[in-house]
């Protein structure tokens, strides 16, 4: 399926760096092992601020539909860049297209191989990025969130401390769904960053020959233990290998928020989805809520990094 319009012009934004982002609806059928039939509208929005830096090096993806004829598909995604832009951007251009390469499934959701594919587009990117950073001798990395939703089937992938947090209620008999419900909402860290610091990783750096300082960084320098690019600290312990998960959306799901660490660096996770709640309980647009989420971290909680939000909102047909 050729993409949309409204697709290309997100593209064209994304590399512009436009804070205004437009609206994707998508609805998406997924059927059930019993053969009932859930339909879900899908309405997602991205918003960012360069906050106090001098630059912006984030990158964003909203697809409402990304794949093919053969398989209904949405892929969003936040690509948080550091010392410079061009990993970010490169992994914003190509890591989707590698993804459905790499055998992401088009006719029969398997999420097994959906994972696989995952994996292994991660993989072909990162390495297709590093052969152009030698060769035009820069040096970015860049994290990484993303979102498939496949079906009914939602996949979080993700490398560093950009975060996914998904907005759930714990009711399951109320007959109404969408982000008005009155029940309270639980909010789910879906990721799991990757830091020098943390233990797990601190044990496999040390493994590749790489060390940890005493601030917490990879050989004094970097924070994140995952990333794409960072071409000079590969040797030492840093790769792109996502953790990938899954679940099925069901009317429980409500919504989920992409970060990147500026985000969070302000926002708690239940802050943020109570947050979101509140003004979705307004009526206001996704438009209005991401854009109000990015204002209210750079402008009233004083982030200092740049900062990048997706609002992806889940209606029960």
């Amino acid at each position: 399926m050729s993409l949309p319009e409204e697709n290309s012009e997100i593209k064209r934004r994304n590399e512009l760096n436009d804070s205004d982002s437009s609206k994707k609806r998508l609805r998406i059928e997924g059927e059930l092992e019993s053969a009932s039939v859930v339909l879900f509208e899908i309405e997602a929005n991205a918003a960012e601020d360069k906050g106090c830096r001098h630059t912006m090096e984030d990158a964003w993806v909203v697809l409402d539909d990304a794949a093919s004829l053969e398989l209904r598909c949405a892929h969003f995604a936040i690509y948080d860049g550091h010392g410079g832009r061009l990993a970010a951007e490169y992994a914003q251009k190509h890591l989707h297209q590698n993804v459905l390469s790499a055998g992401l499934p088009r006719e029969l959701l398997n999420v097994k191989s959906a994972k696989k594919a995952i994996l292994n587009g991660f993989q072909k990117t990162d390495e297709a990025l590093l052969q152009e950073s030698a060769a035009g001798g820069w040096h970015d990395g860049a994290t990484a969130v993303c979102v498939w939703v496949l079906q009914q089937t939602v996949f979080i992938a993700n490398i560093g401390d950009a975060k996914a947090v998904v907005a759930r209620s714990s009711a399951t008999d109320d007959s109404r769904s969408g982000p008005d419900k009155s029940k309270a909402l639980k909010a789910i860290v879906l990721t799991r960053e990757h830091k020098a610091i943390y233990p797990q990783e601190r044990m496999r750096i040390q493994k590749a020959g790489g060390s940890v300082s005493s601030n917490g960084r990879l050989q004094g320098r970097l924070e994140v233990s995952r990333a794409f690019g960072d071409r000079h600290f590969k040797k030492v312990g840093v790769v792109a290998t996502p953790d990938v998960h899954s679940f099925d959306l069901t009317e429980r799901d409500q919504f989920i928020i992409l970060g990147c660490d500026g985000l969070w660096g302000v926002f708690g996770p239940s802050d943020a989805v109570e947050f979101v709640h509140k003004l979705l309980k307004e009526n206001l647009p996704v438009t209005a809520v991401s854009r109000r989420l990015v204002r209210e971290a750079v402008r009233e909680r004083r982030c200092k990094d740049n900062c990048t939000a997706i609002v992806i909102v889940f209606r029960q047909g």
